[in-house]
Parts: structure tokens; sequence; C-alpha cells
């Protein structure tokens, strides 16, 4: 029985890994986020996704959805994947409400993250709280996805953790801007040029594994790459982010979905054990 259940996750592990080198996720999020919900007493909560929509219907019978309790005790620790390659710059942005959160938009892109020989291109940011994925059943207070798409629809997006301490550098340069767009999903407010690298996204460890969009439509085939290292944010702002969107939820991260035996690599240097 125990060679059995190592060959299967063997086969599932090797089938995730072709996955996401050969398959690209091909919808990106909805702009507008009032057709959905976080609250499961509701119709259009969480668990309901996939029937509101017949292109939604990923949400439910999705077998790679996303986010997920990455646990330590079962990642692969690898070096072979290598230090992330990123190459931003300064662009114009836009502040957008969308309903159950802010996204920071670069129309024309921002730079781009490479992995192996595609670069996707840095179209947007959001954030979640609390946080949507999990380190070994901890949920921290904030998460921010950054979104990079191909111009053939593939998505990886780089998520960073936050708890609560000193105040986040990049929400802080943002503050006029999100109080303009909140309690309203009408108006757009430019900010002008916005650097990605104010985000900090330097890691030394990272997680890498292929999911989902944790919104509608729940697309797959995501590249995934969570940084080792949680920074902080402040109270206050993550209440800023709430309040904004003003969608009657105290939360709006989505539940945790099953890992299915998907394959979930830890990149750590060989001369490094800490960020």
């Amino acid at each position: 029985m125990e060679k059995v259940a190592a060959t299967r996750f063997l086969i599932c592990s090797l089938f995730a890994v072709l996955c996401l080198f050969s398959y690209p996720a091909n919808s990106s999020e909805v702009e507008d986020e009032r057709e959905f919900s976080y609250d499961e007493d509701e119709d259009t909560g969480p668990s309901r996704w996939g029937e509101i929509k017949e292109e939604w219907r990923v949400c439910k019978n999705g077998t790679m959805q996303s986010p997920i309790d990455v646990l330590n005790k079962r990642v692969r620790v690898v070096s072979h994947l290598g230090a992330l390659q990123m190459k931003y710059h300064p662009s114009n942005a836009t502040l957008k409400n969308r309903g159950h959160d802010i996204m920071l938009e670069w129309a024309a892109g921002a730079g781009y993250l490479q992995i192996n020989e595609t670069q996707y291109v840095l179209r947007q940011c959001h954030w979640h709280s609390f946080s949507e994925h999990t380190i070994d059943g901890k949920r921290l207070d904030l998460e921010l996805h950054m979104v990079h798409e191909t111009e053939a629809g593939e998505t990886a997006v780089i998520a960073i953790l936050y708890k609560i301490g000193k105040p986040d550098a990049f929400l802080s340069s943002l503050t006029e801007g999100l109080k303009a767009v909140s309690d309203t999903t009408e108006t757009e407010e430019q900010v002008g040029m916005v650097d990605p690298w104010l985000i900090k996204t330097s890691s030394l460890r990272y997680y890498r594994y292929l999911g989902s969009l944790t919104t509608p439509p729940c697309s797959e085939n995501v590249v995934w790459t969570i940084l080792g290292e949680v920074k902080t944010v402040a109270k206050e702002q993550v209440n800023l982010l709430r309040n904004a969107v003003d969608d009657g939820s105290e939360i709006n991260a989505r539940p945790l979905q099953p890992i299915n035996n998907r394959l979930v690599e830890l990149y750590q240097p060989k001369a490094s054990k800490k960020d």
C-alpha cells in the first residue's frame, strides 16, 4: 500500500509540473466583484461561486484551486529554481475599487517576472485580509497579490504575507488614493508613476506551486510564488483597505482549497537557512 501511495503521489506531482510548463491560465480576474461574496450564508458565497455562472464552474470542480495551506513538513526543499528574476520599473497606475478589494493597475505594465524562459508582465496588484494562503495552518493579517500575465494569457502571481507591526511603506504612499476610491466602484483614481520595487519583493526563500486565481473565474494553471519572508503592516492600513470597499464583510479571503497531492516546492539557497 505504501508503494502504491508513493507512486500515486509521484504521478500527481509530475502531472502538476507538466501543467506548470505546458498550459496557460487564459482568464483574468473579474473587474467588478459585486457578483460574488465572501459570506457563506449568502447564495453568492465562496462554496457557490461555481454555480453563479457557467464560465465560473471550475471554482467548484477544479482540482488545482487556490489558496492552500503550505505545510513545511510536506514541501520539497530545492535549490534548482534559482533566485527570483524580476525587472520592474515605475509606470503610471490607477487605483480601482472592485467591490470586494482595491486594485492598483499598471495599464501599460511595470516590468516583468521571468520564470524559466517566459516573461510575465506585471499588470496589477491587490490585497486580501486576512491572508488567503496559510503557512503550517497559520493565517496572517494581510496578503498582497502581484499579478503577472503573458500575451498568451498565462498567469503568474507573487504573494506576500504580512503581520501586524510597522506600517508598510508601499501602502503609505497610496493612502490618499485609497481614501479617494473608498465606498464607490464608480470612480478610478489616477495615482501617477508608481514603482513596484516599493513593494519590497526581496526574499531569498519562496514557495512555488501550481494553482488558480482565488476569485472567479478561478482559472487554473496559475504559477504561484509565495515569498518566505513575512512583512509588516499597520493595523490602520489593513482597516483602510477593508473599510474602503464597504462590502459588509470583515474579510475578503477565499477559504482554503484541497491540495490534491500537488507538489509544493520551497526554494532555499544552499548557503542560506533564513531570509
